[in-house]
């Protein structure tokens, strides 16, 4: 007999009907029902609630072969033939993250073909491969993040198995897999949890994306809570990144209890010691509060990492010249050299796009630099435009290269979008394949009138649900052996290598980062310890100081040479040099 729970606390009756029998639920403390009936792996299930003929699937299904409206399947997750017994993860000092996104990755757009392409991610020298959402949502195709099955995995990607065959295959060759999970809202097709229970809630007016999850309710925080534990567990994760913190709004933070995140990083640390492997947790948030990695000790919440949008931005409108929206307040080398030594613009001064103060301090002393993750793309930042246009539209070639070094210069944890590594020409635009008629027509003029708020022309964007839309957004794997396409990829592998041999690149201490600049003249000069990382952006070639005497170029864009304590580089340049005793 197999034993079924189910957190139902407003039902009077609950029937599970599995394989065929029907069994009545019996009620336990806390609004819980438990049942037993024959289900070996395999037997498709769901429950009745009250008098509704309907029949749900599980909240906490493992499997949804038939959707996220039919039954679900038992699942035995100890049946899997993993094959990574020897492995013990990857720390998160000296990492270089790729974010991917399944559905596109490959033109399989599943797990298996996703593996075909691991070694292209091996010969880049990245460490950590971090999968958007991979959990059941309504419809082919998603980004994940409208996910209503958030204890399976999406069948359409290849299932449970599939997933871990992927993650079996990454470490195999020495990747650690993080997963995105999203615990701020739930999807608008296919929810079925308020039927079950109070699972959500609109106090506070709720989000962008509908009502708030309700940590009020401690069943609910069990459920969140538990499902992190099942992906690092029972999927070899090595890590998970949270999407939108900012948007769990937990009401019983400060009033005898922890809030959520601290009470996650708490359980995930406890099974971190049992698995004797690193299992860091990386927040996406908007709020720049240190206080999502501070120690639990001092009142912080204890996670591992945090998203750095500044330092996208800082970047993105260095590069491109863009200057509207949230990237109003960026773009200059004033701010480039700040965001490299304190994480943050936007840490208690004003923002003008916010329209108020926003954002505390990095305490610089104690707080390591891998603690932020950035970026000069990634699915939102490209994704979120009108048209789903990459860096590489955007930046001239020589640009996108200056990019490309700084950000793996920086004493943060880089990540890669994919495809960025050979300047894709492709495009990343939303696409959706929401079955209910009304949720999609509405999503593709939602949008488009978001762009316009934004100043976005959209004339040229595709209907999310058009197919055109995923269509357009998968890899084209003809690319990288292309011209103007290999030689950014060479770029990308080079500096990778160097920055995993240097280890003045991969020092984390943010006291120890200076930066030189003359914002008229368009040079930049980080210095990483006697390394020094110069660039010319404008569009002459001009000599820039290195502030010691010039020694070995380790790494280069376009044409360098040596001119005493300064080097000489040409226009739209930017160069490694390793710099000799002596001088200033």
């Amino acid at each position: 007999m197999t034993a079924f729970a189910l957190w139902a606390p407003a039902a009077r009756r609950v029937v599970l009907l599995a394989g065929g029998r029907r069994a009545t639920a019996v009620a336990a403390p806390g609004g819980w029902w438990t049942a037993h009936a024959p289900a070996p792996p395999g037997t498709d299930y769901g429950w009745q609630l009250d008098d509704s003929p309907d029949v749900l699937p599980d909240p906490r299904a493992a499997w949804l072969p038939h959707g996220v409206e039919g039954r679900g399947r038992t699942y035995d997750h100890g049946a899997f033939g993993w094959t990574d017994g020897d492995w013990r993860g990857r720390p998160l000092a000296g990492a270089v993250l790729y974010e991917l996104h399944i559905g596109t990755f490959s033109p399989a757009g599943t797990f298996d073909g996703a593996i075909e392409r691991l070694d292209h991610l091996v010969a880049l020298g990245v460490t950590h491969v971090e999968v958007l959402p991979v959990n059941a949502v309504a419809g082919d195709w998603n980004w994940g993040y409208d996910g209503v099955g958030w204890y399976a995995v999406h069948e359409p990607l290849g299932g449970p198995d599939g997933f871990k065959r992927f993650v079996d295959a990454c470490h195999t060759r020495g990747l650690a897999v993080v997963l995105d999970v999203v615990y701020n809202h739930v999807g608008p097709s296919g929810n079925n949890l308020p039927r079950f229970g109070p699972y959500l809630t609109d106090a506070g007016g709720g989000t962008a994306w509908g009502d708030v999850v309700n940590l009020g309710e401690p069943a609910v925080r069990r459920f969140i809570v538990e499902n992190a534990l099942m992906w690092l567990r029972d999927y070899h994760l090595d890590g998970l990144r949270l999407d939108a913190v900012h948007a769990l709004s937990d009401p019983l933070a400060g009033h005898g209890h922890p809030h959520l995140l601290a009470e996650l990083s708490a359980a995930v640390e406890r099974l971190s010691g049992e698995l004797r492997r690193p299992l860091p947790l990386i927040a996406e948030s908007d709020l720049n509060d240190p206080v999502m990695i501070e120690p639990r000790a001092f009142g912080g919440y204890g996670l591992d990492a945090q998203w750095d949008d500044d330092v996208h931005h800082a970047l993105h409108a260095l590069l491109t010249g863009e200057r509207q929206g949230y990237y109003a307040d960026f773009g200059s080398l004033t701010v480039l050299a700040k965001v490299a030594r304190d994480a943050f613009l936007h840490d208690g001064r004003f923002s003008s796009f916010r329209g108020r103060p926003h954002g505390r301090p990095v305490d610089r002393a104690r707080t390591p630099g891998r603690r932020f993750v950035v970026c000069l793309q990634n699915h939102d930042q490209v994704g979120n435009r009108a048209a789903g246009e990459r860096l590489s539209e955007l930046a001239s070639a020589a640009r996108l290269r200056i990019g490309a070094v700084l950000l793996l210069s920086l004493p943060f944890t880089p990540m890669l979008w994919m495809g960025e590594e050979w300047a894709a020409a492709t495009r990343w635009p939303y696409f959706t394949s929401h079955p209910d008629p009304v949720l999609a027509a509405a999503i593709g003029p939602s949008r488009r009138e978001e762009f316009r708020r934004h100043g976005w022309d959209t004339s040229a964007m595709i209907d999310p649900q058009d197919p055109a839309a995923v269509a357009a957004a998968r890899l084209d794997w003809t690319e990288p052996d292309r011209p103007g396409h290999a030689e950014v990829l060479d770029l990308y592998r080079r500096m990778i290598a160097l920055r995993a041999a240097e280890p003045e690149l991969r020092d984390d201490d943010l006291t120890a980062v200076a930066a030189g600049f003359d914002e008229d003249a368009g040079w930049f000069v980080l210095h990483r310890g006697a390394l020094r990382v110069a660039v010319n952006l404008a569009g002459e070639p001009q000599r820039v100081p290195l502030s010691a005497p010039f020694g070995d170029l380790l790494l280069a864009t376009g044409p360098v040479t040596a001119d005493g304590d300064g080097a000489e580089l040409g226009a739209q340049t930017a160069a490694v040099v390793r710099t000799r005793p002596g001088g200033v």
